[in-house]
């Protein structure tokens, strides 16, 4: 702690401060009100200042033009406010707070010290010459966070700037007042981080940028690879270092990069409602959020049934043992593998010579362009033009086909018939169009026809049998095309190529796929497998590790949609994503940099991607040379007692370093019979609300135990619960009850494991899941059994934890 006479003049410092930035909130308010009343005004008003009159072309400029300036006034009134109330909103947010930190810094070689101020953006005096507040992006805030007092540097866009750290000073400060203040060394003070963690999980992600350590300051400015890889055990921070690296990467760039070519793949919707509020309170326009499997919906949602990750991974926890799991287990793993992405490829060259499938065009009821027709046509192309490139060319052809076949139509039958249906004013367009026809853009024929009616005489019009015959010309011409636009709306969408064909027919018996494949490594159960995924084929579905594939398979076929617009793709829970998925984001995202952070402890799915060493998966996509891997292994999330529990569950989880906030051991409570322990975990988690925790969760291991236990809590009394499932869209504050799948990422004052016993964990493929489940608890942890505990838990101290007899 510093002495007195520091602390009044940091309060005075404050109070100058806090004075100013009210002093510019009081000016800018008028500004950002008057501007507001402009825009409103403009906008009530746009028509009223412009005469529409197109009647000669001189009038028709003369307006376009009125409206062009009419608009440029509107958006530079537009831009101005949003100017303006960016930065009333900015000082809004400093003032309670105006900053976290201070460090004085004397640059080599200059002799000056500089005092230079921290927080969540900054503030210049009124003339602009020298800053009261330093964003915690600025290159020289980077100091904060990366050294103690010593010697010190920092990296601008013009080189390195060294000197020496002689202060490093962190604060507390609400609404104004100087709470406390103390000064740090390497990392950020554990005074201050004991109080930030130390308080209750709020229902959403906070920004506490001034808890940043300097191994997460090495996340968020990182500028130099194209793969960040961030393995960081449960609690380590990696979450909340991407969206400030986000925060961080839009302020470095901000001519550059907007918030909407940045996309987050995150694990859930739920997720993307938890950390939505981040960027906001940094001043920042949140990203494009979504999931994968919202993505494959997009593209394949409407002709196939999809299965989810979490529908797959509620397989692969409860039908143990049913017939076909083992086949099923296997075509996970094989499927999710580059051997398979491989296959995939060798399979499109193999149909550049054979085996290509295709729909046939039916009109109704009859077949207009065979499915063999086209087939020729395919092959009849040069053999050395690529696949994609023949499908184009097909393409072209077809709608060319089909433009003659509709010509050719109008002279049917049913055209006849289909006119005797048309209403009034359908005629009323062909007779509108028929003038146009004739010459609305002809001046000399409508100088004529003028002239004509001048004189008395009759035109040639309704009575004239020409004109009957190009109105009867019009209608057919009219419905044939209204009838045929679906037929080249499907063409142009591809429908012609048979892709649930294509992929099926990967799927024959073992010494085709090798053929068509050239894969050497087949999986053992390959009959199996090819059976499953036929018969789910059959019923227009697709399980969830064949949608990527199929997916890139039609995209080999139709050529590679890419998105070129977006600079950063995040990937959270990355140990949930395979390699083909990478892959496929690679191709999606060309000109993009990627980050993708995960815990390989919490890997629960089969398919999972090993992020932890040096030759993951991962390091090829982009080359060694730019990939970047980075470990956090101290938790923050949880207390000391926790995290030692926790990390006793996994192989090799000694690595991971508690942060020194103590608490309660975690407590086993076992019972004699289900009831009791419904009755018990009712009883506890009353005590827990009493207590003063807002954030409960009840983990069960699967959706279906989610609903029993919340259906026996319910029962008992256990006023509040809430039932999350994967189709829950936000979070929210209280008693949850909640699958241990979808708790991932996510923080909890309290967490009480539903049913720890032998019965729910029993293999050791479970062994990640649990140890997820009992990682999302920030204060207290607690497991219940009646029978046998699980054998997950044999190899723990029973020195970590306090046993509560039946």
């Amino acid at each position: 702690m510093s002495n007195a006479n520091d602390w009044q003049q940091e309060q005075t410092r404050l109070d100058l401060v806090t004075g100013k930035l009210r002093e510019r909130i009081a000016e800018l308010e008028p500004e950002v009100a008057g501007l507001r009343h402009q825009v409103v005004d403009i906008r009530k008003r746009f028509w009223e200042e412009v005469t529409v009159n197109t009647s000669t072309d001189e009038d028709f400029e003369e307006t376009f033009f009125t409206i062009k300036q009419q608009a440029a006034v509107l958006s530079e009134r537009e831009r101005s406010h949003r100017q303006r109330m960016r930065q009333w909103q900015s000082l809004n947010r400093l003032l309670p707070s105006p900053y976290f930190g201070r460090i004085d810094f004397e640059e080599e070689g200059l002799g000056l010290r500089e005092q230079v101020y921290v927080g969540v953006s900054s503030f210049a005096s009124e003339d602009g010459m020298s800053f009261l507040v330093y964003d915690w992006r600025t290159p020289i805030a980077s100091l904060y966070y990366d050294y103690p007092p010593g010697e010190a540097a920092y990296t601008t866009p013009g080189g390195l700037i060294a000197g020496t750290m002689t202060l490093k000073r962190q604060y507390q400060i609400r609404e104004g007042q100087l709470l406390n203040m103390f000064d740090a060394s390497v990392t950020i003070g554990d005074e201050l981080l004991q109080q930030v963690l130390g308080q209750g999980a709020d229902s959403q992600m906070k920004t506490i940028v001034a808890t940043i350590q300097r191994e997460q300051n090495a996340i968020i400015r990182e500028e130099k690879s194209r793969m960040l890889i961030v393995q960081g055990a449960a609690g380590s921070g990696k979450t909340s270092a991407a969206l400030q690296r986000v925060a961080y990467l839009l302020y470095r760039y901000r001519d550059r990069i907007k918030a909407d070519q940045i996309v987050l793949f995150s694990p859930n919707s739920m997720f993307n409602s938890y950390v939505s509020t981040v960027l906001p309170e940094l001043g920042e326009e949140n990203m494009q959020q979504t999931t994968f499997q919202e993505y494959l919906d997009h593209w394949l949602g409407n002709a196939l049934a999809l299965e989810d990750p979490f529908d797959q991974l509620e397989y692969v926890l409860t039908e143990e043992g049913s017939p076909g799991y083992s086949a099923r287990l296997e075509g996970i793993q094989y499927k999710s593998s580059e051997a398979y992405l491989k296959a995939l490829h060798q399979y499109a060259l193999w149909l550049e010579r054979e085996g290509m499938r295709f729909n046939a065009i039916r009109f109704r009821g009859r077949e207009l362009i065979s499915a063999e027709r086209m087939t020729a046509r395919f092959y009849g192309y040069d053999a050395s033009i690529r696949l994609a490139n023949r499908v184009g060319l097909l393409q072209e052809w077809l709608l060319k086909e089909l433009a003659a076949l509709e010509r050719k139509e109008r002279e049917e039958d049913w055209v006849t018939e289909e006119m005797h249906f048309l209403d009034n004013d359908q005629y009323a367009e062909v007779h509108r169009q028929l003038h146009k026809d004739r010459g609305v853009f002809d001046f000399a024929e409508r100088y004529a026809e003028a002239r004509e009616r001048m004189l008395g005489q009759t035109r040639g019009d309704e009575g004239d049998f020409s004109y009957a015959e190009q109105e009867e010309e019009l209608l057919r011409r009219g419905i044939v095309k209204e009838q045929f636009k679906p037929l080249r709306r499907s063409v142009r969408k591809f429908a012609f190529i048979d892709k649930s064909g294509l992929y099926a027919q990967l799927f024959a018996d073992r010494e085709v796929y090798r053929e068509m494949t050239k894969e050497a490594q087949i999986p053992s159960l390959w009959e199996e497998i090819a059976e499953q995924t036929r018969e789910k084929l059959s019923r227009s579905e697709l399980f969830y590790e064949d949608a990527t594939p199929y997916l890139h398979l039609q995209e080999l076929v139709e050529g590679v949609r890419t998105n070129t617009e977006v600079k950063h793709v995040f990937v959270d829970e990355g140990q949930d994503y395979s390699v083909f998925q990478y892959e496929f984001l690679k191709k999606l995202f060309p000109r993009a940099r990627m980050t993708v952070l995960g815990d390989f402890g919490q890997a629960i799915f089969t398919q999972s991607t090993n992020l932890e060493k040096a030759d993951s998966p991962l390091v090829p996509l982009y080359g060694e040379s730019e990939t970047n891997l980075i470990r956090l292994v101290r938790s923050y999330r949880s207390t000391r007692e926790i995290v030692e529990f926790a990390r006793s569950l996994l192989p090799g989880g000694q690595e991971i370093v508690p942060f020194d906030r103590s608490g309660g051991k975690p407590i086993l409570c076992l019972a004699g019979s289900e009831e009791e322990r419904v009755a018990r975990i009712a009883k506890d988690v009353a005590e827990l609300r009493a207590e003063g925790f807002g954030s409960i969760a009840v983990i069960a291991k699967t959706a279906a135990e989610s609903v029993r236990a919340h259906e026996l809590l319910s029962a008992q009394g256990c006023e509040g619960l809430r039932l999350v499932t994967k189709k829950t869209l936000d979070f929210q504050k209280g008693v949850l009850v909640i699958p241990a799948y979808l708790a991932k990422g996510v923080e909890f004052d309290a967490v009480l494991l539903y049913d720890a016993s032998s019965r729910t964990y029993r293999r050791e493929g479970e062994r990640k899941l649990f140890y997820t489940a009992c990682t999302r608890a920030m204060h207290r942890l607690r497991l219940y059994a009646s029978g046998e505990w699980s054998p997950l838990l044999r190899g723990v101290d029973p020195a970590l934890y306090d046993s509560l007899p039946r």
